[in-house]
This record gives C-alpha cells, sequence and structure tokens, in this order.
C-alpha cells in the first residue's frame, strides 16, 4: 500500500495596509445634486489605492423648515503619495467646495490641503463641507461641527488649523449629544437610549419601534449589532428598577 504524501499548510499572515497619505472629503448637497456627485466621485475612486464614497444623513437644522431634506457624501481615500492638485479640485467641485467663498490652505510640498465651506443665515453660518487632505487628524471635531450643525462663526480661519484637538465649544457638544451609533443618520446613543425608554414589548418589537422612530439601522445595517446591545441592555437596567 503506497503511503501518501504528507500535505502542509502554509500560514497566511494578513497585514495591516500602511497607506500614509489619506483624504477625507464630507458636504451636504442638494437632494438633485448628491447622486450625480456621488458617481462622478465613484469614477475618481480607481485613482486612489484605498477609496469609498457613501451617503450619509442628519436631522435638519432646527431653524429649517420642517420638510427640508439633507444628503451628504462622504468620500475618504489614501495613497502611498499625494495625487496631483487638480484630482483635488476635481473632488473639491463635485462636492460643492470650490469658490471664493471657501477658505482653503495647501502646501504641495508636504502634500497637504484643507478646504472648508462656510453658508452664512443672518449673523449664523454653519459649515456645509469640507476636505482634509494630507493631515486628516482633525476628523473627530469637524465632522461633528458638520453633521451636527453646530454654529461656526466664531471659528473662521481656525478651521484651518490641523490637529485633533478640538476647541472646547465642539468636544463639549459632542459630548452632550453623545456616541455615534448609526453613521447613515446620525443617531447617537443618548438619542437611542431615550426612544427605547418609552418602547414596550419583547426585543424584537423594541427593536422596530426604535428604527421607525430615529430610522437607525435602516439603511446599511452594520450598526443593528450594537442597536440590539443596547435593546437589551435598557431592557435589562428597566427589569432593575
Amino acid at each position: 500500500m503506497s503511503k501518501q504524501p504528507e500535505l502542509k499548510h502554509a500560514a497566511v499572515k494578513i497585514l495591516k495596509a500602511e497607506l500614509p497619505w489619506s483624504l477625507l472629503a464630507v458636504a451636504w448637497l442638494p437632494e438633485g445634486e448628491a447622486l450625480a456627485a456621488r458617481e462622478a466621485l465613484r469614477a475618481l475612486m480607481p485613482q486612489f489605492s484605498f477609496a469609498s464614497c457613501v451617503p450619509f444623513s442628519s436631522p435638519a437644522p432646527v431653524d429649517a423648515p420642517p420638510d427640508a431634506t439633507r444628503t451628504g457624501l462622504l468620500f475618504r481615500a489614501a495613497a502611498d503619495y499625494a495625487p496631483d492638485p487638480a484630482l483635488l479640485s476635481r473632488i473639491e467641485r463635485w462636492l460643492g467646495l470650490a469658490g471664493d467663498e471657501a477658505l482653503q490652505y495647501a502646501d504641495p510640498k508636504k502634500g497637504q490641503r484643507r478646504t472648508m465651506k462656510l453658508v452664512r443665515t443672518g449673523s449664523e453660518a454653519r459649515l456645509d463641507g469640507f476636505l482634509l487632505a494630507g493631515d486628516t487628524s482633525a476628523e473627530a471635531w469637524i465632522k461633528t461641527l458638520l453633521q451636527d450643525s453646530l454654529p461656526a462663526q466664531s471659528y473662521g480661519r481656525l478651521l484651518l488649523v490641523p490637529g485633533s484637538k478640538a476647541p472646547v465649544e465642539v468636544a463639549d457638544a459632542a459630548k452632550q449629544r453623545g456616541r455615534q451609533v448609526c453613521t447613515c443618520f446620525n443617531v447617537t446613543d443618548i438619542a437611542i437610549s431615550g426612544c427605547l425608554a418609552d418602547c414596550r414589548g419583547s426585543d424584537d418589537s423594541r427593536l422596530a419601534a426604535l428604527q421607525a422612530s430615529l430610522k437607525c439601522g435602516t439603511n446599511c445595517g452594520s450598526c443593528i449589532p450594537e442597536l440590539k446591545r443596547l435593546v437589551r441592555a435598557t431592557a435589562a437596567t428597566a427589569a432593575a428598577a
């Protein structure tokens, strides 16, 4: 009886890709323009080593009409080196960030670029879109400033300052609002817990009521495991009370 050859399995190790240059561009767009902008940005994605383009939503500002619809696009990319500035200009144009009203800083030698677009209504100003290229560490507080429509008129050119440290006003507002759970509809854990406090029934029925009320977990679905965890947690808290 012949001996079968011994099979050896080689170990496969997956390493995290290290792409030193990164880009984040986010903007609110009129509903009729968002789809065309998304398709145009997707066509630019092959020019980067990594890229993604996703829509997002958020409740309208308190001073907006009740039926106001806000649609946002988030374009993220990474590469081994900074691309041609003309490519960044194309991204800015599709996101409505081009124009004399936009604030901009650029350092081509370091591959850095920051663009901010403020929209003014009377004495108020809000961030309508931004692009961070090269150094995207300011994402945490600038993204909050845009998604939550926080007043931005006092920041001015400070919006162009790099770094992850947020102005106190933005940090405090973000802390009071809570941790974002649903990115698609910008729903936080505090809003979810408040809604679940008024929901009754089984875990499934409470989850359904939560989704019907806040829309969280009804688009991409990536936050559903966290929503289920919060549903169970609030049920346990209520039972212990």
